[in-house]
This record gives C-alpha cells, sequence and structure tokens, in this order.
C-alpha cells in the first residue's frame, strides 16, 4: 500500500490514547461499534487492534471512502469490515441499518451544520441498541461560553468558512440527545480543550 495514499491526521495520531482510556471498558462490553465519520480510520484501526474481538464498522461520506479503505487495507485487521457510505442527512440509510450497542462518533459535530447535528441525533435511535451508547468526542461551549481561547479562536476559524460548522453548546446538543431517547452518563475533560461525552438510551 502506497504510504501517501493512506490518510493522516497529527490530531488523531494525539488524541486516540486519552479517548481509549475513558472507552476502554465500554469497548470491552459490546461486541460491535459504528463509527459515523471516521474520516481517516486512525481510531477504528487503534481501537479495533487493541480490542480484537471487536468488530469496528466505519463509515463516511463517499468522497471518504477511499482514504479509509486504504487506511484499513494497511492495518490488515480481521475486525474492521468495508467502510459504509453514511450521510446523517439520509434517513433512507437509517431505516435499513442494523442495530449496534455503542455508536462512535469524534470531531464531526463542529464540523457539519447544525441541521446535520440535529439529523444526526433524530437518527440514532433507528440504529443504537436500547441500553446503547453514544460516544461523542470534540470541543464544546457551556452555558454559550468556551472553555478556552484557542477554542474561541477556532470557534471563529470554523464559522468563516461559511458552510455552518461551529462549536456547538453542551446544553443545545443534550437536549437532542434527550429527545432521542439518551441521557448523559459521562462528560469527561480532555487534553486539547476537547471533551468526551458518552450518553446511554434507556430501555
Amino acid at each position: 500500500m502506497t504510504a501517501s495514499l493512506i490518510p493522516f491526521s497529527p490530531a488523531c495520531e494525539r488524541n486516540k490514547d486519552p479517548i481509549l482510556s475513558v472507552i476502554t471498558d465500554l469497548l470491552s462490553s459490546v461486541e460491535s461499534v459504528l463509527e459515523i465519520g471516521s474520516g481517516t480510520a486512525q481510531h477504528a484501526v487503534y481501537f479495533a487492534a487493541s480490542n480484537p474481538s471487536l468488530r469496528w464498522q466505519t463509515s463516511d461520506l463517499a468522497e471518504n471512502l477511499e482514504g479509509i479503505r486504504a487506511q484499513l487495507a494497511n492495518a490488515e485487521l480481521t475486525n474492521t469490515p468495508a467502510p459504509l457510505e453514511l450521510d446523517v442527512t439520509r434517513p433512507e440509510w437509517f431505516a435499513s441499518a442494523v442495530r449496534y450497542p455503542l455508536v462512535y462518533t469524534a470531531n464531526t459535530l463542529h464540523i457539519m451544520p447544525w441541521t446535520s447535528v440535529q439529523a444526526l441525533f433524530a437518527q440514532l435511535p433507528k440504529v443504537l441498541e436500547r441500553d446503547g451508547y453514544f460516544v461523542c468526542y470534540g470541543p464544546f461551549k457551556y452555558a454559550e461560553c468556551f472553555t478556552s481561547d484557542s477554542n474561541r479562536a477556532f470557534d471563529a476559524r470554523l464559522r468563516s468558512r461559511g458552510v455552518g460548522s461551529g462549536i456547538r453548546d453542551f446544553e443545545a446538543v443534550a437536549t437532542l440527545a434527550q429527545s432521542a431517547g439518551m441521557v448523559l452518563v459521562a462528560d469527561h475533560t480532555m487534553p486539547a480543550n476537547n471533551q468526551c461525552l458518552i450518553f446511554r438510551r434507556q430501555a
């Protein structure tokens, strides 16, 4: 596999160990995971390699699948099936999907438009088992306040793109989760002014 074809994110490389440290127990308690917005698939490869009995299903928009396939092929793991094409604004995909005990996403909510964030949470009950977990990693505001000056600057850069990106308010995200039948069970403060939110779907 040509190295240049394999996508790489320095941020993913830095945050993979801190994230794994807070979700290790969860991963050991489930048999499969659906990752929404796998990006470079570095998390998928790292987490799947650390849990050989865990089936890690990657997914992303069509334009990102080639890079994910390259990453998975290079890793040669047996528990990372081919990536799925998934657009959170297309409810027909969720209607035909299997259910997972854990759904994971990292650094996606501040990239996609707010309408897509709303669509994601609205569709989660269709792919998340009852009592299943939703793990969400990334930067958040609390009570409309940034947790750092660097996050404030990052938010300004995101919004300057004019595509609806921006750091989300924790309270607004928690409200969406509640509407989808989920409750917050953990909010971990992570390095580089990020958070790891863990929601659980109520039975």
